[in-house]
């Protein structure tokens, strides 16, 4: 429960930064495993899941990409289940598409049968499929063979977040917005968070352990929290399209391309959304702004960080040529269309409608080498999620017990 610190004012058993389902799901874990206590969550935006967790595709992954043994391939498989048990116990909708990764080259057929070896090392539920099966199930897409992956769906993640939401102010947590963290301070026997108000002021709120789920602004937190992090944020934006009405229904099944193992992106997709529509996308070009969704959205602050930081500048010798391909084909949709053309022949640059970009927070070192796993920093009271790409929101459970661990071990 909350008391009062020496100064007078509240204290929580916990405070939560980020309002995204792993902040959520943080939450959700501290107030089930410790019934009664107090768990305040703060985010700087009007509502949750504003960012990262409300602009993906959706979709409940497998695990099928991460290497064997990593906390993304462990935590994606438990969450695919967490997250049906989940919708199934608040009734939320969500559907049981499958996946097929299509190989159309004999290069892509190599990397498949690569890929379906590390699937069975998972432990993954997967099949080979041959291009007369693939024609069959998906008469509109093309390929020398597919990997089908049953245990793949789709959920709109912005209604688990708000089921979260309930589940925590029922138990008695609060999840407070509008709220930006200006001044993280830790001691030996609390750590004080200094929010924004609206009228311009700062409001101070105490808590015994503090745990930072802060997304793309995860380095800034982590500084200021007196914190040195290893790695920089650099944002990417994920572009997306939606078919035209008619081709709501070319495909059933959730359609990508086998993947380059030497790039940290899936590749353009097909991927059924829970309203009906399909989405065409994403593909990966840097980005101008850490929240800016719009086109042409720039941030003077966060270009000047981005050039400034020599990883940066590392990462981009070595993807030059990915780079510029990206780049074009962000602003020329025939470009974007080859890609998707190669295994769905049939669409035309009429059929690609605009849809909200998205924006992924990848943590990157100096040396230039991305952060390809889970990445967290703690110290005695804080506790700050400092990579959690895809596929973060079906691994959020996971994630959260994994973060309740480290801090119950902490109060014992």
């Amino acid at each position: 429960m909350s008391e009062p610190n020496q100064a007078g004012a509240t204290r929580h058993d916990a405070i939560v930064v980020g309002a995204g389902i792993v902040g959520l799901a943080t939450a959700l874990e501290l107030l089930q495993r410790r019934p009664g206590s107090s768990v305040l969550v703060v985010d700087k935006e009007d509502h949750v899941a504003a960012h990262q967790t409300g602009h993906n595709s959706g979709v409940i992954h497998a695990g099928i990409y991460y290497a064997p043994g990593s906390m993304k391939a462990r935590f994606c498989k438990q969450g695919a289940q967490w997250t049906r048990d989940f919708c199934d116990a608040n009734g939320i909708a969500y559907r049981n598409t499958g996946k097929l990764i299509v190989a159309t080259n004999q290069l892509e057929l190599e990397r498949m049968h690569k890929l379906y070896e590390r699937a069975l090392v998972n432990e993954l539920d997967v099949q080979l499929v041959d291009a007369e099966e693939l024609r069959r199930r998906e008469p509109a897409v093309v390929g020398l063979g597919a990997i089908f992956l049953s245990s793949t769906g789709i959920v709109d993640y912005r209604e688990v977040c708000a089921a979260m939401v309930r589940r925590i102010t029922e138990a008695g947590g609060e999840v407070r917005l509008g709220a930006p963290v200006v001044g993280i301070h830790e001691s030996l026997s609390e750590v004080s968070v200094d929010l924004g108000t609206a009228a311009g002021g700062r409001e101070r709120v105490y808590g015994l352990q503090l745990v930072v789920c802060g997304g793309i602004q995860a380095d800034r937190l982590a500084t200021m929290a007196g914190l040195e992090p290893d790695f920089r944020m650099v944002p990417f934006r994920g572009e997306y399209y939606r078919l035209a009405p008619q081709h709501s229904q070319i495909v059933q099944t959730l359609i990508y391309p086998v993947p380059d193992p030497d790039l940290p992106f899936l590749g353009v997709h097909l991927t059924p959304m829970m309203d009906g529509s399909i989405t065409v996308g994403p593909n990966a070009v840097m980005g101008f702004s850490r929240d800016g969704y719009p086109r042409l959205s720039v941030s003077p602050r966060d270009m000047v960080e981005v050039a400034r930081f020599g990883g940066f500048w590392r990462l981009a010798k070595g993807m030059l040529r990915t780079g510029i391909s990206e780049q074009w084909d962000s602003v020329n949709k025939s470009g974007y269309l080859k890609r998707v053309r190669k295994y769905c022949p049939q669409l035309g640059r009429e059929d690609l409608l605009p849809y909200p970009a998205g924006i992924r927070a990848q943590a990157v070192r100096s040396d230039g080498t991305m952060v390809e796993d889970f990445h967290f920093l703690q110290t005695e009271r804080m506790l700050h999620v400092c990579n959690a790409p895809s596929p973060a929101a079906t691994s959020a459970m996971p994630i959260a017990r994994h973060l309740v661990d480290q801090v119950l071990r902490e109060q014992s």
